[in-house]
């Protein structure tokens, strides 16, 4: 039994000390007023980012470069309340921040990421959109 005490915190040691990601995410302001309306409208509980979230409605994670999708067909969802998603009144400036959220969630990465890989350190190297 010491001798997992011993591996596991030698484990949590190397895990907790390393150096994580060498692509850290910034948001600009209008994304980041986006992201406290996701989170302030719950849309989180419906639809998901990175897998992660409701099941009701679709992952979002790459909504903006998905062909046949983009910015303005994200504009005209936001307040048509099609099917069992509820009808919001966002004015101009809350839908192009939310855009603005959605454009930088897509930019950071992909969903499912079928190229991430698991160091031996515990962290999961990810393919990144700017790294093609």
């Amino acid at each position: 039994m010491f001798l997992l005490v011993c591996a596991f915190a030698a484990y949590n040691l190397v895990v907790y000390t390393t150096a994580g990601s060498d692509n850290p995410s910034t948001l600009s302001p209008k994304a980041i007023y986006g992201k406290k309306l996701w989170q302030e409208n719950n849309c989180n509980s419906c639809h998901q980012l990175y897998g992660l979230g409701g099941y009701m409605g679709p992952d979002l994670t790459n909504i903006y470069t998905a062909p046949g999708k983009g910015p303005q067909y994200i504009k005209g969802i936001l307040n048509s309340s099609i099917r069992a998603m509820p009808r919001f009144q966002f004015n101009k400036i809350e839908a192009e921040a939310l855009v603005s959220f959605l454009k930088e969630v897509d930019r950071s990465g992909y969903y499912p990421n079928y190229q991430a890989a698991t160091r031996k350190n515990g962290w999961v190297e990810i393919k990144y959109k700017h790294e093609k």
